[in-house]
């Protein structure tokens, strides 16, 4: 295919024209640069709330998320006596739709065209997560059996994308892609028990007519599908209508996103190859060439790029830059004053998530994954030693973004929302902290440096370790 200068020069396996460089290489490089550059906006999103609503001027903080107000548009109506909805509520319920969305829509590409595809490189990191979320949710429930903040056991369950790869991502090369995809599928996985955990045991009574209607919409969805339909304003209007709906049904209406993302279009109309004709159409045309062949074969290319691609290449940026730091805004200000820590100190709930974070995750995944590796049908990434295992599944313990979320579906109390708060922030600090020692411990005592990997594609064929 002759075209353009390559943005990325051909110097490197990922910026060469092989398919998996194309299709695998290049977009885990682009999806980790920007998870790396999102956890450190989420870093200082975090530092602002809790510095926000522990200054003099915190009553404001509280006033901004705790305002009220109501929103009516048609038939859709929100906010008023039966249903107050606040600014903090809005954004738990209503942006983070989004954030959900790009997470079913990174699911819907890992299963088409991404890691997750290759069975035997998708059955570890799948084991992995398996560990890491069942032993923290154990030891939540061996903290708080019997006791009403029992319903909390979701809450250590799960891993950070943005927090982990990002402090991954500061060793740069010495932790290699391999790893790193490992780490990111992992937290992939994880995703996937906390949306059916977050359906099945943090939903509330039904309304079967309003379910009822989310599940036209969701018929509708595949039909327009199936039309190939492919105008992304009328799938906007549907998911407004059908996030209502699951609001009103009692299901909780982030699932909406998730719902879109899973059955948004992943296979493109167009080929590459398809693509790489028009553009020796257009080199072709020569001085025959008018603004509306370039506009028509324009069309043809872009749609050798699938709907959900698209979609996740221009809202990934928006949910990591603006949605989650604006999540952790509002939800992460904790006013430790009035002797709460004192009392989080004895607090079961504050331990039941510490420990579960950083003791549950780090054990569960590192035993699951040890055994997993030794089955027939896994592969272990290339260069994964003891250590390096050791240090990933401490990093898998900075659980933060979705273990607020699950914190403010599982408790109405705000002081065990609160104890819960500081269990998730200390265990996250921990976490880093310990996995970015174990991890740079690990590159120190490596023999050989891993650059030669680090261009490699990233479901490449790794050796196994033993």
């Amino acid at each position: 295919m002759e075209s353009g200068p390559n943005p990325i020069p051909e110097i490197t396996f990922i910026g060469s024209d092989h398919v998996l460089a194309s299709r695998v290489g290049r977009p885990v490089r682009r999806f980790l640069d920007v998870e790396t550059a999102g956890g450190i906006v989420l870093l200082l999103a975090t530092a602002a709330a809790l510095i926000w609503a522990n200054s003099p001027w915190s009553d404001s903080y509280h006033s901004l998320w705790n305002a009220e107000f109501e929103f009516r548009l048609g038939l859709i109506h929100l906010g008023g006596a039966e249903h107050p909805l606040d600014l903090e509520l809005f954004v738990n319920d209503g942006l983070m739709v989004i954030f959900f969305f790009v997470v079913g829509l990174e699911i819907k590409q890992e299963l088409i065209s991404g890691h997750l595809r290759n069975r035997r490189a998708a059955a570890l990191p799948g084991i992995a997560a398996l560990g890491g979320m069942i032993v923290p949710a154990l030891i939540f429930t061996m903290f708080n059996a019997g006791t009403p903040s029992i319903d909390g056991w979701g809450i250590p369950m799960a891993t950070d994308i943005a927090f982990a790869v990002g402090v991954v991502s500061l060793l740069g090369n010495r932790v290699s892609r391999q790893m790193k995809v490992f780490l990111l599928t992992l937290a992939i996985v994880d995703d996937i028990g906390a949306i059916v955990v977050i359906a099945i045991f943090y939903t509330e009574s039904l309304n079967l007519g309003w379910l009822a209607s989310a599940g036209a919409l969701i018929g509708l969805t595949l039909v327009l599908r199936r039309l190939r339909v492919w105008y992304v304003p009328v799938y906007v209007a549907v998911g407004i209508v059908l996030w209502y709906s699951m609001f009103e049904s009692g299901i909780h209406a982030t699932l909406t996103g998730v719902t879109l993302g899973l059955i948004c279009p992943a296979t493109p109309l167009q080929s590459r190859q398809d693509a790489a004709r028009w553009v020796r159409w257009l080199r072709d045309k020569g001085d025959e060439l008018f603004a509306v062949d370039i506009q028509y074969a324009s069309f043809h290319m872009r749609e050798s790029v699938s709907v959900a691609e698209r979609l996740q290449t221009a809202l990934h940026p928006i949910s990591a830059y603006v949605i989650i730091p604006i999540f952790a805004l509002a939800n992460a200000g904790v006013d430790l004053g009035g002797g709460l820590l004192g009392e989080a100190a004895s607090s079961r709930v504050t331990w039941g998530v510490a420990l579960g974070l950083v003791v549950g995750k780090t054990v569960g995944i590192f035993v699951f994954t040890s055994i997993g590796r030794r089955l027939p049908f896994t592969e272990a990434p290339r260069g994964m030693g003891s250590l390096e295992l050791l240090g990933l599944s401490a990093v898998a313990g900075i659980g933060f973004t979705v273990s607020l979320f699950v914190t403010s579906l599982a408790f109405d109390d705000q002081l065990l929302i609160d104890e819960a708060k500081i269990g998730i922030l200390f265990a996250s600090v921990v976490a880093g902290v310990v996995g970015l020692s174990i991890l740079r411990l690990a590159a120190a005592r490596r023999p050989s440096p891993v650059r030669s990997h680090d261009n490699a594609p990233a479901d490449a064929d790794p050796a196994r370790t033993p």
